[in-house]
């Protein structure tokens, strides 16, 4: 039986997978993608590297 925080952090990832699924149309058949998209989403919240994560620093606005 898994760690209680390895449980949970499973059941996140199973959560975003599915949200990820169903914002592609509920389509059949990319369940692993989808999946492996949440542990990647999951890895880079763990290590501090995500959407509030601002690398670039607030000065820069290159894409704008």
């Amino acid at each position: 039986m898994a760690p209680s925080n390895e449980r949970s952090r499973e059941d996140r990832i199973r959560e975003r997978a599915h949200e990820i699924w169903e914002r592609e149309g509920r389509k059949d058949g990319d369940h692993e993608r989808h999946w492996d998209e949440a542990e990647k989403e999951m890895r880079k919240k763990e290590s501090g590297i995500g959407p509030s994560a601002n690398p670039s620093g607030p000065g820069d606005h290159t894409g704008e």
